[in-house]
């Protein structure tokens, strides 16, 4: 039975993004077969986060998928997105803290994550920091040229002094004037 729900979450997988109709009728038979498929429970989830903006139904495929296999690291990324994108702040940043402990995860892919929390919260030094630690535990330089991205992203949101002081003048000497 494994190997025919396999074929529909690889059906599934396939069609993603594309054709969505082949995608849910896949995932529906892949479910049908093994309802505890992380695989398949967690790009049913992705359907609902990034197709239908139904976040909060996608956090339930993505909890059904962890409270299977902890170690589904497949469901991660695609959880704590959409965690994001629904703004539940608190629920991203404990989730991250306890995927850093499981051993086997994608240390520096969670920092990140953590630095774009930090982001959205506009603590523009933490996340910065968290940009260091996702430096320090990546392996390859495909995902450094990633982090040279955000890091430049961020810092680019992060407000200049000097020319915030700079601007302070202006508007005094406009008062002065006045």
């Amino acid at each position: 039975m494994g190997t025919l729900t396999n074929n529909y979450v690889f059906k599934a997988i396939e069609n993603y993004s594309y054709d969505l109709e082949e995608t849910m009728e896949a995932l529906g038979f892949a479910l049908s077969y093994d309802d505890k498929n992380t695989m398949a429970l967690t790009l049913m989830g992705k359907v609902y986060a990034e197709k239908l903006y139904k976040y909060e139904e996608a956090i339930v495929y993505f909890k059904q998928a962890l409270a299977e296999n902890m170690h589904a690291f497949e469901v991660y990324t695609p959880y704590i997105n959409t965690l994001l994108w629904n703004e539940d702040y608190k629920e991203v940043d404990e989730f991250i803290d306890f995927a850093l402990k499981v051993k086997g995860s994608d240390k520096a892919l969670l920092y990140v994550k953590k630095a774009v929390l930090h982001e959205q919260l506009k603590d523009y030094p933490k996340a910065l920091a968290f940009i260091k630690l996702a430096k320090d535990f990546t392996y390859n330089s495909e995902f450094m040229e990633t982090i040279r991205d955000e890091k430049a992203r961020i810092k680019g949101k992060m407000p200049n002094t000097k020319k915030a002081k700079s601007s302070k003048k202006v508007k005094k000497s406009e008062k002065v004037k006045k």
